[in-house]
């Protein structure tokens, strides 16, 4: 029905001006309206946690439900969240308490294991990003060597002309350069490109250019 697209389309419009106008106007009635939108931001997110916690066990129910593949990892999945957070209501979430020991010894080595194995994948990208195929990507290689060294007491043992000519600078000072001079360019332009995509894609938004938020491109 159109007033199924319509109002969600007004909605977002309507909000997304006086968000706008109340971030340029320092006003108490600005003001106070930004602090009901919290309010309501917190119950909003209150019940979108909740369809989220539905959608999990829906995904992992049908998962097991046909038998897909590594189906038993999703029965460990509805199984763990069941447990902690009945454990969570029944003992609470002191030191000591089942909760906490499985988020410390269970969840948390996780989260460690993926960011070691996380750490291994930027090792192999970088092995070959660094690659010496082009000017560009020997200049970066010599970057990369150059600030890492500067960041291990070896680069400053290692700046032997620094003993001779005082005034030169050593790998610490020379990896400072690139991240505070060339790297910082680079940053600062990523960042004003990033904003003004942000800017481009909210005001799509708001004029109802963009729609997908609604389940459909259309």
């Amino acid at each position: 029905m159109l007033w199924k697209k319509q109002i969600p389309l007004a909605i977002t419009f309507i909000m997304g001006l006086l968000l706008g106008i109340q971030y340029f106007v320092p006003h108490r009635i600005s003001e106070n309206f930004f602090q009901g939108y919290l309010d309501w931001a917190i119950v909003i997110g209150i019940f979108a946690a909740i369809l989220s916690y539905i959608s999990f066990y829906r995904v992992h129910g049908m998962r097991i439900k046909k038998k897909a593949p590594a189906w038993q990892y999703s029965v460990v999945a509805i199984v763990m969240s069941v447990t902690m957070a009945l454990f969570g209501f029944i003992q609470g979430r002191e030191e000591g308490m089942v909760f906490m020991n499985m988020y410390s010894y269970i969840l948390v080595a996780i989260e460690g294991t993926m960011f070691s194995l996380l750490a291994f994948y930027i090792s192999s990208a970088a092995y070959r990003a660094f690659r010496a195929r082009s000017t560009q990507a020997t200049a970066l290689l010599l970057a990369a060597i150059i600030v890492m060294l500067g960041r291990v007491p070896l680069g400053e043992s290692i700046s032997f002309w620094h003993n001779i000519w005082p005034s030169l600078p050593t790998f610490t000072g020379i990896a400072n350069w690139i991240l505070n001079v060339p790297n910082m360019a680079a940053k600062r332009g990523m960042q004003l490109g990033i904003g003004l995509g942000i800017m481009m894609l909210s005001l799509k938004i708001i004029l109802g250019i963009e729609r997908s938020y609604m389940g459909s491109g259309d």
